[in-house]
């Protein structure tokens, strides 16, 4: 099989995942304090991804500089999104709760959460179709750690839409699409850099670091916090030394 394709086939597996939590929020009843756990762990496991795979990589690759750089545009640019996102409606898009609005309360909320949720999701999927460029097959911890934090993030951003009155058809049709999308992101971002100087890979892969590593603290944590409190620290201390071992093994 083409390893274009396969960039695909690693994308959209990591973006099903999203539809996998999605799915239990919509037909099972699952506790917030389990969300939130399942959330804080998730975030622990993007961490490690973050820090032992992709800017350890990007720096080992494209020097401290390039990367520091790339790491930091990362993140001022999902920051920059994500605020203009927050203001149309966005801001909880990861939110179990009744703090998501409804289309009743703000017009135009349910684009920006769909837009919110895409934000999210991108930057990991370029990560998985980046991977395979070093000709070793795609991360097996990059991969854990996208589908292992996809599902709770799924997971609650359903149980939110599902309480602010969002329809099935909403709400699937958003994380079907965003998996979908998330195939494409890998697949794009495999044959777009296919040919690409070694350093140039490394500073796109700092830049979806970046975005990944505010997208944890920005939506992730928060959310997490909300329930966990004092135990928010550790279960994503377990998730980092999971995603940690994975990435030793």
């Amino acid at each position: 099989m083409p390893e274009w394709i396969d960039a695909g086939l690693w994308g959209l597996l990591g973006g099903a995942a999203l539809v996998l939590g999605a799915a239990v929020a919509w037909f099972v009843r699952v506790p917030r304090a389990v969300i939130a756990s399942v959330m804080a762990f998730g975030s622990g496991v993007l961490i490690s991804a973050v820090a032992f795979d992709l800017v350890a990589e990007a720096a080992d690759t494209g020097g401290l500089g390039p990367t520091a750089i790339g790491f930091l545009g990362g993140a001022v640019a999902y920051l920059a999104a994500n605020a203009v996102l927050a203001r149309r409606g966005a801001r909880h898009r990861k939110r179990s709760g009744d703090q998501q609005p409804s289309e009743e309360e703000q017009s135009g909320s349910g684009a920006a959460i769909a837009v919110g949720a895409l934000l999210d999701g991108v930057p990991e999927s370029v990560v998985l179709g980046l991977g395979l460029l070093s000709g070793g097959g795609v991360s097996v911890s990059v991969l854990a750690a996208v589908f292992i934090s996809n599902v709770p993030e799924g997971l609650s951003s359903a149980a939110g839409m599902k309480r602010s009155g969002r329809s099935a058809r909403y709400v699937f049709g958003i994380w079907g699409g965003i998996a979908l999308v998330s195939a494409l992101a890998a697949l794009v971002g495999y044959l777009a850099l296919g040919n690409a100087a070694p350093e140039l890979v490394a500073v796109i892969t700092a830049v979806a670091a970046g975005a990944i590593l505010t997208m944890v603290a920005d939506t992730m944590i928060p959310e997490a916090f909300e329930e966990t409190r004092t135990w928010t620290g550790l279960i994503t201390t377990v998730g980092f030394l999971v995603a940690f071992a994975i990435e030793r093994a």
